[in-house]
């Protein structure tokens, strides 16, 4: 079983894009990767190249615990929230 999903993982697919501008994953992939409707990915681009990662968006008591952890996290440290607002400005301005 490993061998055959091993090989359907490695076996390149081809697809179209359509005039909406929607890509579809081969059914194959979607089975052996169990891919649902209503997936959300990450994309990237560059050059010729697209890479889609799935990615699972917390629930809100998930999400609410990792803000009581970050906010923990950063009192351990000492970190302040200005000092964190000037983090983003200068990586802003260097983003420039």
């Amino acid at each position: 079983m490993l061998l055959h999903i091993m090989k359907i993982m490695s076996e390149v697919k081809l697809t179209k894009l359509s005039s909406k501008g929607q890509i579809v994953i081969p059914k194959e992939l979607r089975d052996v990767m169990h891919l649902e409707d209503g997936e959300v990915f990450a994309m990237y681009g560059e050059d010729d190249t697209i890479v889609l990662k799935r990615v699972e968006i917390p629930s809100d008591s998930e999400f609410k615990r990792l803000l009581e952890w970050g906010e923990e996290f950063a009192e351990d440290k000492g970190i302040k929230r200005e000092d964190v607002e000037k983090a983003i400005s200068e990586y802003r301005k260097e983003s420039e």
